[in-house]
């Protein structure tokens, strides 16, 4: 027997559907033009296929190691991203714990002054970020994109939230046991927060991919940018209307890897939107 649907459901289908042909539209357009001729592109108008599917865009764009050597900016983020998301990981799950599980004078005020202060617009920082960077020798270097943004309040908040969920009679066993805070955090906590760790890692990856302003500011080298920052300067390179086709070629480069993150880790990422999973007493 078939299940009716109510007017809010099937409202509620329509309207993800309207979001979604919204937001594919334009991706599946971008996708096409990366494959249509410099001809076409300047002749067709709005087409969402291609007359002819060429591949001199791709292939111009990967011969190009020069003024916009692509591969070495996807490298650069790659590996960017996934340090930074790995101290990430590093310093929030540290953090949280002593945020939750330890007991210290101060310790909500601190907590909730940071909390407070974070919610300042970002932009507030660039100048004295930059200066902090530049008085450390960092600009130009991995390490101005990897380093700003470790501490980041909101998902601290997150693992100390997950952190609160989980009764505190494992850690008064592991004390009976000999253990310190260090064991107690590496071999109890540690592996029942994973659903949240890979949430914040996931978001932390993606932002540092996708970061856009910041490597602009501090990146002047082409071989050492970021592939974001790197778009922008194919701006000057291909922003014309004989080489459309070759930006938005990069630009659906620049797309595949968290497209592929996602992808394979969908799984988890569903898993782990339930902060509440943590272990209740």
């Amino acid at each position: 027997m078939l299940k009716r649907i109510s007017v809010s459901q099937y409202l509620a289908y329509l309207f993800l559907i309207a979001l979604c042909i919204v937001w594919a539209v334009p991706v599946l357009f971008g996708i096409a033009t990366s494959f249509r001729s410099e001809s076409e592109v300047v002749t067709s108008g709005f087409r969402l296929l291609p007359a002819q599917w060429i591949f001199d865009n791709y292939t111009n764009i990967l011969q190009n190691t020069s003024t916009a050597p692509i591969l070495r900016w996807l490298g650069n983020s790659l590996f960017i991203a996934v340090t930074h998301t790995f101290l990430v990981i590093v310093v929030i799950s540290i953090t949280g714990y002593g945020y939750s599980r330890m007991n210290f004078k101060g310790r909500d005020t601190l907590f909730f002054t940071l909390l407070g202060i974070s919610f300042f617009p970002g932009v507030v920082n660039l100048i004295p970020s930059y200066k902090i960077i530049d008085a450390l020798g960092w600009v130009n270097t991995a390490w101005a994109m990897i380093i700003p943004g470790l501490a980041g309040m909101g998902n601290i908040f997150l693992v100390r939230q997950f952190m609160k969920g989980i009764p505190n009679e494992l850690d008064e066993s592991a004390r009976v046991d000999g253990a310190g805070d260090f064991r107690i955090y590496a071999s109890v906590i540690l592996p029942l927060i994973k659903p949240v760790l890979i949430v914040c890692g996931l978001f932390s990856f993606v932002g540092s991919w996708n970061d856009f302003l910041w490597p602009v500011i501090v990146y002047t080298d082409v071989d050492k940018m970021p592939v974001t920052a790197g778009l922008l300067l194919l701006q000057d390179i291909y922003g014309n209307y004989r080489m459309i086709g070759q930006l938005m070629g990069s630009a659906i480069l620049a797309m595949i890897p968290t497209f592929l993150l996602f992808f394979f880790a969908q799984k988890h990422f569903l898993q782990s939107i339930n902060l509440n999973s943590g272990i209740k007493g």
